[in-house]
């Protein structure tokens, strides 16, 4: 599995793999996105959803209560000590067959104590990525929209994948939004 280059990323984003798409990497006066050498640095948009336990909500995965956080939408979002935050990225994402993308972290968030989550775009995922923020610091942390939030980094296999997100119907397929967790229920059966 070879990582890509930038070469690769443009020539697919011209046929639709990142929308909209920067082809040089913006940065003066921001948190730096756009085409990387070998990545993408996706920006985060305006629509936030910051965890709060106003409610005694409890985080349940498999339940998941629209108790436990609060709706923003704003250019700076604050993210409470310790707690965390649910966004978006501002870029659509269509992944190929043969492609597995992982998301990392940008430094300079990491290194103010902002963790973001790792997470992997599966071979024919498609959708807004939903991006999760971690305020590891005793201390109230800014995130900036529509500006870096992380980036993406390409690996191509050796062949195509034999079962794909989409072949299997993935639950986040083609998410929009800021996308709460999920899991699949098993069809009921009908009763005559």
């Amino acid at each position: 599995m070879a990582i890509l280059s930038d070469h690769w990323i443009r020539e697919s984003s011209q046929k639709g793999m990142i929308e909209p798409f920067v082809e040089k990497q913006q940065g003066e006066g921001l948190i730096s996105y756009g085409l990387s050498s070998y990545g993408y640095d996706a920006r985060v948009a305006r629509e936030f959803k910051v965890f709060t336990n106003v409610d005694n909500a409890t985080v349940d995965p498999k339940a998941f209560s629209h108790q436990g956080f609060v709706d923003r939408e704003t250019d700076v979002c604050i993210i409470p000590p310790n707690s965390f935050a649910l966004a978006r990225t501002v870029e659509y994402f269509r992944i190929p067959r043969d492609v597995l993308v992982v998301c990392v972290g940008k430094s300079t968030y990491a290194r103010c104590g902002i963790i973001v989550n790792v997470t992997p775009l599966e071979p024919e995922w498609e959708g807004h990525v939903t991006l999760e923020f971690s305020n590891t610091t005793p201390l109230p942390a800014k995130i900036y929209a529509n500006e870096g939030a992380c980036q993406f980094l390409f690996f191509k296999a050796d062949q195509p994948c034999e079962t794909s997100y989409k072949d299997r119907l993935g639950k986040y397929m083609g998410q929009t939004g800021v996308t709460l967790p999920e899991i699949l229920r098993q069809k009921q059966d009908k009763v005559a």
